[in-house]
């Protein structure tokens, strides 16, 4: 079947939205590591609604960092692909434009450079995951041991992972005297502008204190925060999307109806005015971060670890079990929210009870599976950081705790009815190791994971009350399974 593209535009349906701007007459501005379907359902669909309204020189220039994948989905549709806002009342469905480029890293590193360089990119962002970001997730540190580090830091001009990229891209500019473009890290990172920068600035500092001094004065790293729940698209997607195309669509998105997008207003070189379309520019985003890493976040990886290990599928399912749903309501009442600190105007009460009508989507086939992926990297972000506050307020963690042990169940490697977990984690094999090692005897098992740094720091692991309670709650994962557990938890 043809594939979308710019000369089948005039045969799409009239229900899929399509924005009227010349896409030729918009040159790139933004350059983005990482164009997975986040980025496409996210920054691109702002920055396309922007280009509709005021065109300008911000179209996107999209780079894979691993695979080939996207685009080999993207260059034969000439940068087109649909996103799809799903909920209970049906689709919606909308092409976006904006992307207009792609460039496959690894193909070409010195291309890539290069692109980087050119005084037209203002913005390069990111949405590389935790992972992406070679760093050590208890500390925030760059990891100067981490293989792909090391081998950037011997053959700087031909790096492969994002921070050797980006400061590949910052150097070129700075011997030709161009300014650095802002770099955007939009991902679910606590202070990801600050922690960015910092990571930035180590790597450069290796290479030339010069360089790291001139990208401290002259740069800009923006925080962040990004809100949209966006499920690994499925061949159920695609042929739903060529049914009602009559076109095959290989990068479309779907997504939920929501999205927010709330950014430090920091740029070198200008920026697109995404506040027209709905994004707040605010002088300070940490607020707005901790309150989505906590509550958004921190419950989806309770809702992922738990879920999968009750056997559910998806994140509906395992909100449509009421126990699932008071055990969310309760760990974001009386554990997360005591450790946010708002601006006046939020309304907390509101978000949350939008988080819980997020989570039971059923038109949404979010997979527990999926979200449990890199645990390691976003356990301290999203969890940790409440039981921190907790354990010095005195205040209650044990849902928090739950999550933790669930976690630690999930990652030894084997489900409750004795099946292989195709576990996903940087750590994985480690892992596996240390759970082959101690057997899953609780107080043993909890002792060994605690002990991984990288995850806990050297804090928690000598934090009585927080092991107790771990220690309680993998024993019930492993006596009762995780639905009485969770059930044995709303009960008390």
């Amino acid at each position: 079947m043809t594939r979308l593209s710019a000369s089948r535009m005039h045969h799409l349906p009239q229900s899929v939205k399509q924005s009227a701007y010349d896409r030729a007459s918009c040159g790139v501005g933004i350059l983005h590591l990482g164009i997975g379907a986040f980025h496409r359902a996210h920054q691109a669909v702002y920055t396309d609604d922007i280009l509709a309204e005021a065109g300008g020189d911000w179209a996107i220039c999209g780079v894979s960092l691993r695979q080939r994948t996207v685009q080999e989905q993207l260059d034969p549709q000439d940068g087109l692909y649909c996103v799809v806002e799903r909920d209970g009342a049906g689709d919606n469905c909308r092409v976006i434009g904006a992307v207009t480029e792609t460039i496959f890293a690894p193909g070409d590193p010195a291309a890539l450079v290069a692109r980087m360089a050119d005084p037209a990119i203002r913005i390069v962002s990111l949405t590389v995951t935790e992972k992406g970001y070679c760093h050590d997730p208890a500390s925030g540190q760059l990891k100067l041991d981490d293989p792909g580090i090391v081998q950037d830091l011997k053959a700087p001009a031909t790096p492969s992972t994002a921070i050797g990229y980006l400061v590949a891209g910052l150097a070129a500019r700075w011997r030709g005297g161009i300014a650095p473009f802002t770099v955007m890290s939009c991902d679910n990172l606590p202070h990801n502008g600050r922690m960015l920068a910092g990571l930035v600035k180590a790597y450069a500092q290796e290479l030339d204190p010069s360089l790291s001094d001139w990208i401290e004065r002259e740069g800009a790293f923006p925080s962040t925060m990004v809100d949209r729940i966006v499920p690994a698209t499925t061949d159920e997607d695609r042929t739903a999307i060529r049914e009602l195309l009559d076109l095959e669509d290989e990068a479309v998105v779907v997504c939920e109806p929501f999205r927010q997008w709330v950014i430090e207003d920091r740029f070198t070189m200008g920026r697109p005015a995404w506040e027209t379309a709905g994004a707040q520019l605010v002088e300070d985003v940490a607020p707005f971060e901790d309150m989505k890493l906590r509550l958004l976040n921190g419950s989806h990886s309770m809702l992922a670890y738990l879920g999968y290990l009750a056997g559910y599928e998806t994140v509906a399912e395992t909100m449509a079990n009421p126990d699932f749903e008071k055990l969310v309501r309760r760990y974001m009442d009386e554990e997360a929210t005591p450790t946010l600190a708002l601006p006046g105007g939020v309304d907390i009460e509101g978000y949350k009870d939008q988080l819980i009508e997020r989570f039971r989507n059923p038109a949404l086939k979010h997979r527990t599976w999926q979200i449990a992926m890199d645990g390691s990297q976003k356990l301290p972000q999203r969890l940790l950081s409440v039981i921190r506050q907790q354990l010095k307020a005195g205040g209650p963690f044990e849902i928090a705790a739950l999550t933790v042990a669930a976690w630690m169940r999930y990652v030894t490697g084997q489900d409750e009815r004795g099946g292989a977990i195709d576990v996903r984690d940087p750590l994985a094999g480690r892992l596996a190791s240390l759970a082959a090692e101690t057997g899953s005897t609780p107080t043993a098992l909890v002792g060994s994971y605690l002990g991984v740094e990288e995850v806990f720091g050297d804090d928690l692991p000598n934090a009585e009350a927080f092991r107790t309670a771990v220690e309680a709650s993998v024993s019930h994962l492993y006596e009762m399974g995780a639905r009485q557990t969770v059930a044995k938890h709303v009960a008390s």
